[in-house]
């Protein structure tokens, strides 16, 4: 597939991914509080977008990925948050009535 085709053919569904994107991360910054785990991880994952390479969906999985081979005794937490809390297990605090 040449790239002419590859654009003809994504571009416009990647362009409204990264809108998407860019207004996710305008409402995290108008939000009042800190950030967590969660945003610093995506944040970190935007980082390998820019760098070159033909893996950086591999990378950009690893970065909010768990990085560890052991398995953890007990989940404390049923839902998925998709990102990696770090070894401290940070939680993540449930709001009311969810």
């Amino acid at each position: 597939m040449t790239r002419r085709q590859v654009l003809d053919l994504y571009f416009v569904e990647a362009r409204s991914k990264l809108v998407d994107v860019a207004a996710f991360l305008d409402r995290a910054q108008r939000a009042d509080g800190a950030d967590d785990f969660r945003l610093k991880s995506f944040r970190a994952a935007l980082g390998q977008l820019r760098s070159g390479g033909p893996d950086r969906a591999r990378r950009v999985l690893l970065r909010l990925s768990d990085p560890t081979a052991k398995p953890i005794e007990a989940a404390g937490n049923q839902n998925a948050c998709g990102a990696w809390a770090g070894s401290k297990g940070t939680r993540i605090k449930k709001k009311e009535g969810g």
